[in-house]
This record gives structure tokens, C-alpha cells and sequence, in this order.
């Protein structure tokens, strides 16, 4: 716990510069003999050139949280290098080809699929059968969710992990999985999968260990003798499950109070014990080994502790991730980081490196504040608080990538910054109530069929469950047969992904939604899964349904369709590539949102998207000083002009571009 051990007095930039230096001056000359001894010539080089561009990231943060910044460095740096000896020959290749390209990843021909292993296709031996589906969506990286073998029993969706370095017995082997990975290579996709930093289950070995007094866990885990400091922290941690796991502090007999943030069987790590930072890193290393080129990094915001704070993005937190990041970039510098930061917007890019001085941390991070201001829009019929609130977001560094999304597996909490809503005139607590009450289907005229999932009893606070079909009202037209609202369903959900996929960054698309599938109610009948509503939009992959994807006549092969124009045209547009700058538009028009991005090459590109039913127009001036303009792609045809306005229809969307 960072308040307790005896952390190093704060240094400058220019100290710690200094320190860095000097520490890589003594390290350097024994790593080049060791590298020279374990790697092939050319590969001894490459990690050298590596320990010397990444070396100051790693020592800078660690030295920031630990006593002994230099020794720590020292072990994470041959960590590494045993890593790089014992990295397989066609990961190796990968990594050449990104250290001449290391932004990969902001390509525009890059779309993420998301998607449960089983749920998608049953097994991971199973799953390469699935591929052709992705790449007819443009795939090119597959996230398969929480895989790593998770505690029996109850284990929050596979997210307490018992042993991170095999793979959930019910999916297969960690054999299968490299083999997958390899599959995906050959197409030129890449893997990702969750690795929970914040906690294990506590069956996990470490776990074990630490309670039979082993001492090489000794201090893994953090634990009270008492209720005096768990006490002092509830004042102001916030309570995550409220309504399931009340309270942040387990008993365990003969050990104490344990800090359990999500449930009693996850256990947090006590990232003040430098033995916790190797072991995670050890882990990350080993599976990037395995074919794993993508780590979405879980939990990441709860890593530090403090009391008097709510233990969210504390300053620990971020040095933490970089010294991983940059032990990870020694051995495996194909490697990517994702942060899992559902967290306030002005704290969000803070997880991309965006501090006052920039250092690498993840190069990508979920835009959750685009996600939730596109469903308040859709609620409201008005976008005036998606155009305050991401004008208002600090700009992210151009190494570095937002993961744009309309859905995921999580529940959707309602992260409105109090600033923005006020600034467009929303109370803040109601306007969160009323898109609860919305999306539960529960306001008046709402096409919504969602439920609330984590109300607090006390506050009144709950986070909304439903697929995107669901929400959209795609669901309920469905079920009144009613071919009107249908049609409005199906705008809804192509006009969020239009968004999602022409915003900047790498667009995920969520396994059903590119069929429209519905909530799935079945999970109420398993006794593990009846107690968490998220399971209703984590369906089964519906055969029947994929099999009319090409068949127009059908919602399925409409929204289907849909996707695959969204990924085609993106991968045509430079101005979609990450690194180009962007903007919001102002427009005359409460309705729409509209943004700007310019690429240096391609020229500019303008979005705009139509969140009423209504067509509405905006002043063409908006586009002066933009040259000429082309539409790519639209939901409606050409857009029209009438009378100096531009005209943009009811739920529709409109792609431009420089020709």
C-alpha cells in the first residue's frame, strides 16, 4: 500500500533524465555481453537498440515508486532478454515488421471484432472456422474475452483468474490458443486477449502461496488485522457492485480483512511489492510469446491505493503500466497495450500517456466518453452534449489510438462529466436517471428493451444492460411487428457504428451486432449466470441469423451489409488512419454532430450524423475553407443542398471527403 512503504523523495524530469542515464550506463555493458551469448547476432542488436530507446521508460517510473529503482530495472531488463531468447522465429518477424511500422495499429484498414470464445464459436480449435466470417467484416484483430483459466464456480465472466498461464479447460489448451494465434497471423489479423492486473481469484497459485506463508509471495496481496484502516478507506472508495458485493474488504480466517474491490473470491495485488510488478510482467511476457499481440489490460484504474481517495487512477497507476510497457517493448516489441479505463474524461487520456510529460503507456484506450454521449443522443434526439463533451476532451498523443465503440461486453454507465451536462443545461444526476429510465424501457415512448444492471439502493445510481439491437429498438419492433419502427431501429444501430468507425481510431464491433441479434434471456437459467443481467448481451453467435448476412431483404443482411461498407470505405480514407488530427464541427443544428479530420496526404474529411427522426439542416458555411468535398459513403445517397443548407436525413449519416 503506497502510504505505507518508503517510497524515493519526488526528483525532476531532469534528475530523473539523469538517473536513467546513469543506471543504463552501468546496466549496458553487461546486458550487450548477455544478449551477444543468448541471441542470434542480429536479434543481440535489436534488443540493445531497444534498451536504449526504452530504458529511460522504465527506470523513470520505477524509480517514481520504489526504493531501488536501479536493482528492479536490472531484473526487469533480463526478464526481458530471457524472454527475447525464448521468442518462437515467426514472432520475431513480426516484430521487424513493426518496429519499421510501429503505428500498425492507427491503420484505417484496422476494425476490431470482439467476441466469448464459446459464444462464438464453442472451442478455440473450432474458432479458426469462424475466420472467414471476420474477414468478409474487414477484421483485422480478434478479442476474444476473458480465456485464461478462471476459479470454479463463480467468477465474474472468467475475469477471476486462477492461473494465467493456461486456458480455460471448457475452451481448450494454451496449445490451441498459439495455434489460433498463428491462424490469425496468416490472415493478417492479430489476437487480443484480457489480462486482469488489478487481481487474481484466490485459488490462483500466488493466492496460495501467500496464505501458507511462502515467502516468495510474501506481500502479494493486501490485508488488514483489523477494521481500522479498511474502515478509513470505504469513507471514499467507491463501491463497485453494490447491490452483489457491498463493501471493499473480505474476511479471511487467520489472515485478516483482504481488499476484495469486485468480489470476495478476487483478491488484490499489492503493487507496492516490486515481486508483483516482475511476476505480472513475467506473465505478459510469456503470453506475448504465445501469439497474444494485443493485451487488454483490465482493471487497470484500481492498481493504486490511497486512503482519502476513491483508489481510481492514482498516480501509481500510471507508472506502473509504463515500467510494464516498457519491459514489454524490450522482448516483444510487436506488442500492444489496451487500457480498460471506464473512467472520467478528463482522467481518460491519461491512460494513452498524455501526462505533462508524455510517457508510453497503452497505445490504446476505450473511447467510453463517445460511446455514452452517442446513446444520451439517441435518447435525447439532441447532440448538443456529445459536441460539448468531446470538444472539451484533452487531445491524445498521435503514437497513440482511441478503441471506438457502440458496444461491449460491459454494462454501459452513464460517465457524463457534471461540467458538460450543466453546460448544456442537463442536472447531471437526472439526466443520468432519465437515460437509465430510457434504456430500461421505462420512459414514455422509449423503443429501448434494456435493464438496469448495479442500482445502488442508496444513491440511485445503476448502469444499463442490453444489446445494441435491444437499445436501438430494433428488439421491440420485432416483437410488435411493426415495419416503421424497424426501419428506425436499423438506422439507429448503423448510424452509432457510421460514428464509431469514421470518429479516428480503431472501430470494435461487438460479436451480434453485425447481425442485430437481440438480448438473450437464457442465461437466467444457469444458477452461475442468473444473478448478472450484462449475460443478456452476451449471446450465442447465431447461426440461422449469419445465414442471411448476404440475403438484403433481411435486417440481418441490411445491418451486415452495413458493416462491410463501413470497414471498406474506412480503409479507403487516409484521413481515417489514427494519427490524423480531428475536431468537432460547430453546426447549427441541436441534432447533429459533426467532425473534421485532415490528413496531411488525403486532405480533409467531414462526418456528420443525424441523431433526430426528423431530416434536419445545417448551414453549408460549416464546410468553407474545407476544398472540395465528395460524399464516400452515406446513409441516404449524395447530400443534398437546398437554399445554402445542408440537408441530413432523419438518423442518417453522411461520410465526406476531399476526392
Amino acid at each position: 500500500m503506497w502510504p505505507v512503504i518508503a517510497t524515493p523523495p519526488a526528483r525532476s524530469d531532469a534528475e530523473r533524465a539523469r538517473d536513467a542515464a546513469a543506471a543504463l550506463a552501468r546496466l549496458r555493458p553487461g546486458v550487450v555481453d548477455e544478449a551477444g551469448r543468448v541471441l542470434e547476432p542480429s536479434d543481440a542488436v535489436g534488443f540493445v537498440a531497444r534498451l536504449d530507446l526504452w530504458f529511460a521508460d522504465l527506470h523513470a517510473p520505477l524509480a517514481a515508486l520504489y526504493p531501488d529503482a536501479e536493482a528492479l530495472a536490472e531484473r526487469l531488463v533480463l526478464l526481458a532478454l530471457r524472454s527475447a531468447a525464448q521468442r518462437p522465429a515467426d514472432l520475431r518477424a513480426v516484430d521487424r515488421r513493426r518496429e519499421i511500422d510501429p503505428r500498425w495499429f492507427q491503420h484505417q484498414r484496422m476494425v476490431g471484432y470482439v467476441a466469448y470464445t464459446d459464444r462464438f464459436a464453442g472451442t478455440l480449435a473450432a474458432l479458426p472456422g469462424r475466420l472467414d466470417h471476420l474477414a468478409e467484416l474487414g477484421v483485422t484483430y480478434l478479442h476474444l474475452m476473458p480465456l485464461l483459466r478462471p476459479r470454479e464456480g463463480a467468477n465474474d465472466g472468467g475475469y477471476a483468474v486462477a492461473d494465467y498461464r493456461a486456458v480455460d479447460p471448457r475452451l481448450g489448451t494454451m496449445d490451441d490458443l498459439s495455434a489460433l494465434a498463428a491462424a490469425l497471423r496468416a490472415r493478417d489479423m492479430s489476437l487480443c486477449v484480457d489480462l486482469v492486473l488489478n487481481h487474481t481469484a484466490r485459488e490462483h497459485p500466488w493466492a496460495q502461496g501467500w496464505l501458507a506463508g511462502d515467502p516468495a509471495y510474501d506481500g502479494f496481496y493486501l490485508a488488514f488485522p483489523d477494521r481500522t484502516l479498511p474502515d478509513a478507506f470505504e469513507e471514499t472508495v467507491v463501491d463497485v457492485f453494490p447491490d452483489q458485493a457491498p463493501g471493499s474488504f473480505t474476511h479471511v480466517p487467520g489472515t485478516g480483512w483482504v481488499w476484495t474491490t469486485f468480489f470476495d473470491y478476487q483478491w488484490d495485488l499489492d503493487y507496492a511489492n516490486p515481486a508483483v510488478l516482475t511476476a505480472m510482467t513475467d506473465t505478459i511476457l510469456w503470453l506475448a510469446n504465445r501469439g497474444v499481440e494485443i493485451f487488454r489490460m483490465d482493471a487497470v484504474p484500481f492498481m493504486g491505493k490511497r486512503v482519502g481517495t476513491p483508489c481510481i487512477n492514482q498516480p501509481e497507476v500510471h507508472d506502473i503500466v509504463q515500467a510494464m510497457h516498457a519491459a514489454v517493448k524490450l522482448a516483444a516489441p510487436a506488442t500492444v497495450f489496451k487500457a480498460e479505463a471506464i473512467v472520467a474524461p478528463d482522467e481518460l487520456v491519461a491512460y494513452l500517456g498524455a501526462h505533462e510529460r508524455y510517457r508510453p503507456e497503452c497505445e490504446l484506450a476505450y473511447h467510453n466518453q463517445l460511446m455514452v454521449v452517442l446513446w444520451s443522443s439517441l435518447a435525447t434526439k439532441d447532440a448538443r452534449l456529445a459536441v460539448q463533451s468531446l470538444r472539451r476532451l484533452r487531445p491524445i498523443p498521435g503514437e497513440t489510438s482511441w478503441a471506438t465503440y457502440v458496444r461491449c461486453h460491459d454494462d454501459i454507465g452513464w460517465a457524463v462529466g457534471d461540467v458538460d451536462a450543466r453546460a448544456v443545461g442537463y442536472d447531471p444526476f437526472a439526466h443520468r436517471d432519465f437515460l437509465n429510465a430510457f434504456y430500461a424501457g421505462e420512459f414514455p415512448l422509449s423503443f429501448a428493451r434494456g435493464a438496469r444492471f448495479g442500482e445502488n439502493p442508496e444513491t440511485g445510481d445503476a448502469r444499463i444492460s442490453g444489446t445494441a439491437a435491444a437499445l436501438c429498438g430494433i428488439s421491440d419492433a420485432r416483437e410488435r411487428g411493426d415495419a416503421h419502427a424497424l426501419e428506425l431501429g436499423v438506422r439507429r444501430l448503423v448510424l452509432l457504428h457510421a460514428v464509431a468507425f469514421a470518429w479516428g481510431g480503431v472501430p470494435l464491433l461487438y460479436m451480434g451486432d453485425e447481425l442485430a441479434q437481440g438480448n438473450d434471456t437464457s442465461y437466467v437459467d444457469d444458477p452461475a449466470l442468473a444473478a448478472d443481467n450484462r449475460w443478456m448481451h452476451r449471446p450465442y453467435f447465431d447461426d440461422a441469423a449469419a445465414a442471411h448476412r448476404h440475403d438484403p431483404a433481411t435486417v440481418e443482411g441490411r445491418v451486415f451489409g452495413w458493416m462491410r461498407a463501413l470497414a471498406q470505405a474506412r480503409a479507403s480514407q487516409q484521413a481515417l488512419h489514427a494519427a490524423a488530427g480531428s475536431a468537432v464541427l460547430e453546426v447549427d443544428s441541436p441534432h447533429v454532430l459533426a467532425w473534421w479530420r485532415r490528413h496531411p496526404r488525403s486532405g480533409n474529411f467531414v462526418g456528420m450524423a443525424n441523431m433526430a427522426e426528423h431530416p434536419v439542416t445545417v448551414d453549408a458555411h460549416v464546410l468553407d475553407g474545407l476544398g472540395p468535398l465528395e460524399t464516400v459513403l452515406s446513409s441516404d445517397g449524395p447530400l443534398l443542398v437546398q437554399d445554402g443548407r445542408l440537408v441530413v436525413p432523419g438518423l442518417g449519416f453522411v461520410w465526406l471527403a476531399e476526392p
